[in-house]
Order: C-alpha cells, then sequence, then structure tokens
C-alpha cells in the first residue's frame, strides 16, 4: 500500500510514517517545514519528503492520504483530494486500523506525564523481554527512536487528548481502543479546542467507554476531574494511585500495593510527578504480566526522554537544561523537582510561553505562582497576544521580559553566575536557545 501523510513533520505523523514503513507501506510526504531533525529521520528510513501542499501531489496516487492535524480547508492539495473524492483517512484512524487492531493497547492519557510515563512503560515491557511497540511524542533515552514495530502483541501508545483532524473533532485517543488505559491526571488546557475543563472530562469519558471489560483503567486518585469522569459511567476495573488506595510510595521512595510492601524506586529522576508516572507504569505493567519487583529493576535503569530534564551542557559552573514543561503545572512541579535536588543554589528560569493555550494568554495568572520556586525569572514576550510584564508583575524584579531573543540571552548570561542552574522551558526549539546561552556564557 501506497499512503502519502500531509504533515508529515509532525512528531506524531512523523511516527505514523515510520510504523508504516516498517509495516512494509510505501510512504511518502508532505509539509509546509521540511527541516531536520524529523526530515533527516525520515528520508534516512527511505521516505521520500515533498516541501508545501501543492495540489500536484495527487499525481503520486496513493492508494491512501493520511492527514495531520495541521491540515485545514483551504489547504490546496486537501482541496483537490476532495475535489476528486480521493481516499483520505485521519492519522488515528489508519494508525487503530492498519497497526492496532490485533495489539493490546497500552494507552497513556493525562494533561502532563503522557511521554515520560508512556516510556516508561515501554521500557518496563521491554526490560521483561516482551520487546513492544510503541509510538511516543518524544524520544525515550533508553530506545533512541520515538516509534516502534514490533511481532509483540504489546503497544504502548501516548494518547492525546487534541482533536484527530479537520473533520474529525474527537480527541486522538478514542480511535486506540485500549484494553489498559492510564488516566494520570486532567486539567484545563488546549483553550484553542475545548471550551473549558467539562469539554475535556467529556473526552475522557469517550475514552473511558472504549476500555473493555476485561481491561484495566490506571487512575490518580489526587484528580477530582477524574472522578468526575469514572463517576459518568465505568465499564472496568479501576486501580487508583497516589491518595492512600491502591497504589502509593512514600518519603523513602516504598512502594506499596493495597497496603503491602513492593519494592522500592531508585532512579535519578527528580519530582513528584515523576514517582506519580512511575506508579502509573507500574500498575499498567503488571497488568500486562510484569512483575513490580521487575517494573522497579527496569525503572533503575531507565534514562527519561529528551527534552524531561535534559542537560545541555555546563560551562564555567553553570549547568544548562532544557524541558518541555509548557504549562504552570508542569512548570510549577519541574522546579519543585530541581529545587529538591540541588537545595539553595540558584535557579534561573527561562521560560517560552508557546503552546496554543499559553499563547492565548489563558494561564497568565497562574504564572507567577508557578515560578514560585525560582530565584530569577526570563521570559520571552515576542509574538504574545497579552502582556507578559504585566502577567509577571507579581514577581516584582526578579522577573524580566525581553521581546528579542537575543537580548535575552544576553540578560541571562549576564545575570548567570558559577554553581548556578538555568532551566528552559518550552514545547518548541526556542530559537535554539540552549546552544546560543552556552555559547554566551563561554
Amino acid at each position: 500500500m501506497h499512503i502519502h501523510i500531509l504533515g508529515i513533520c509532525g512528531t506524531f505523523m512523523g511516527g505514523i510514517a515510520a510504523l508504516a514503513k516498517q509495516a512494509g507501506h510505501r510512504v511518502t510526504g508532505c509539509d509546509a517545514n521540511v527541516y531536520p531533525p524529523m526530515s533527516t529521520q525520515l528520508e534516512a528510513q527511505g521516505i521520500e519528503l515533498i516541501e508545501g501542499f501543492g495540489a500536484e501531489q495527487i499525481n503520486l496516487k496513493p492508494d491512501m492520504f493520511v492527514i495531520g492535524n495541521v491540515v485545514s480547508r483551504g489547504n490546496p492539495l486537501m482541496e483537490e483530494i476532495l475535489n476528486r473524492n480521493l481516499p483520505y483517512t485521519s492519522g488515528p484512524q489508519w494508525l487503530a486500523q492498519t497497526i492496532l487492531h490485533d495489539k493490546w493497547v497500552l494507552g497513556v492519557a493525562g494533561t502532563h506525564g503522557k511521554t515520560s510515563t508512556s516510556a516508561m512503560l515501554a521500557w518496563i515491557l521491554e526490560y521483561a523481554q516482551l520487546t513492544p511497540g510503541f509510538l511516543i511524542g518524544g524520544v525515550p533515552e533508553n530506545f533512541g527512536i520515538s516509534a516502534r514495530l514490533t511481532d509483540s502483541p504489546f503497544f504502548v501508545i501516548e494518547a492525546d487528548e487534541y482533536d484527530t483532524a479537520f473533520f474529525d473533532k474527537r480527541s486522538k485517543f478514542v480511535h486506540y481502543h485500549p484494553r489498559t488505559a492510564i488516566l494520570n491526571n486532567l486539567e484545563f488546557d488546549h483553550a484553542d479546542i475545548f471550551a473549558d475543563l467539562a469539554a475535556i472530562e467529556t473526552q475522557f469519558h469517550h475514552l473511558v467507554r472504549t476500555v473493555p471489560g476485561n481491561g484495566l483503567i490506571v487512575c490518580n486518585g489526587r484528580e477530582k476531574s477524574l472522578r468526575r469522569v469514572l463517576q459518568r459511567g465505568c465499564w472496568t476495573p479501576t486501580e487508583k494511585f497516589g491518595n492512600n488506595e491502591g497504589w502509593n510510595i512514600d518519603a523513602n521512595d516504598r512502594v506499596t500495593l493495597n497496603g503491602e510492601a513492593q519494592g522500592t524506586l531508585a532512579w535519578d529522576l527528580l519530582g513528584e510527578h515523576n514517582r506519580m508516572n512511575a506508579l502509573a507504569a507500574l500498575a499498567a505493567a503488571r497488568h500486562a504480566g510484569v512483575p513490580v519487583a521487575q517494573g522497579l529493576a527496569a525503572l533503575s535503569e531507565f534514562k527519561n526522554v529528551k527534552r524531561r530534564m535534559e542537560v545541555r551542557g555546563v560551562v564555567n559552573g553553570i549547568t544548562v537544561y532544557d524541558d518541555f514543561a509548557h504549562h504552570p503545572t508542569a512548570i510549577d512541579t519541574t522546579l519543585g523537582g530541581l529545587r529538591h535536588k540541588i537545595g539553595k543554589a540558584r535557579i534561573l528560569a527561562v521560560l517560552e510561553p508557546r503552546s496554543n493555550t499559553m499563547k492565548l494568554g489563558v494561564m497568565k495568572d497562574a504564572l507567577p505562582g508557578s515560578l514560585k520556586d525560582a530565584d530569577l525569572v526570563f521570559c520571552y514576550g515576542g509574538n504574545l497576544g497579552w502582556d507578559a510584564r504585566g502577567a509577571l508583575a507579581p514577581l516584582g524584579n526578579k522577573a524580566l521580559v525581553e521581546d528579542d531573543l537575543g537580548a535575552l540571552i544576553e540578560k541571562i548570561a549576564a545575570a548567570a553566575q558559577p554553581g548556578d542552574h538555568v532551566l528552559v522551558m518550552s514545547n518548541g526549539g526556542f530559537g535554539g536557545i540552549h546552544e546560543k546561552l552556552l555559547k554566551q556564557l563561554a
């Protein structure tokens, strides 16, 4: 089968392309911005890439056009597909029908921690020699790739609540039909497509409705929003974590299940959020047949995902980190984890409000509180539709906003001192700030 993917350079659609190629299909694709690293990854797999969405691409005559959710009406290639009544489908639908239909799917959903938890779960299954397939929205260091197809019945997928395509406004995760579903947490996000938290809870309940009675839902017991989701109806056994019932972990990293000791989590990851992610992954892996002791042994060798508290360099005693945090809760937990590790050393938080929700300014009032563990805050204010200086005013003179990236880097470098920890947080490339900052510091 020949498939042509529109929007192929996104993390998710690029993962689908890799899986399709591994499954033996001919894969071509196009995107508005075809550039490394995704372009080189795809080309290395023998996938032909085309810059732009020219209507002439219909002459490739694929068996199916697979449409990413970056594509909207008015896209010239999409308009030609519609006018000629050519076969098309969404990425999640193609994935469900072609790859996942005969798999034991382990889906990881939640506002935060999907990528890290998916990586943990895939690694536990790999450590237990179950060789799972996976599609993860980042690159797990233990694997070095974001998507893999195997002969194993097990497939781990990051189950995203963002919408499927311009012609299918359901969340992606309703297509996956997981037998094991992790509900990690649930807060308001994606203000560009969801009106409020209740709208997202409805999508999560659609996911719950697809989990079979012989499956398992692993649910964060601390979240009122998830309790509301399950109260709307649940037909699947449920295991809770983090709230003194089911799975728990104490201050000494000792894991218990229903009050019975299971072993100790021994690793280098920071933060309470990662401890919760670990409990969820252990519970899901146990449902797939991995003993908890083996799961804990696997996590002792877990290397996390790129862009999750990743040290990008140390110059003159100043450590520069890269982290994906882009929601106030994630910013808060990431800073809290770093503070716990380094004690009283200074933290310089560097923030790019880049997600659609952040660009809309929906979360701006929560930003000062989320940055409380930082000693200095540097915010990139370029391309925002709201006043970052006003939003961060409660932090007083410990916060600085610059609309020019070069000027921001100069201010950070001027303020940094030996022993400082510079935590850069963005869900994008942030203009290559890490390398530029390290060069400036040198």
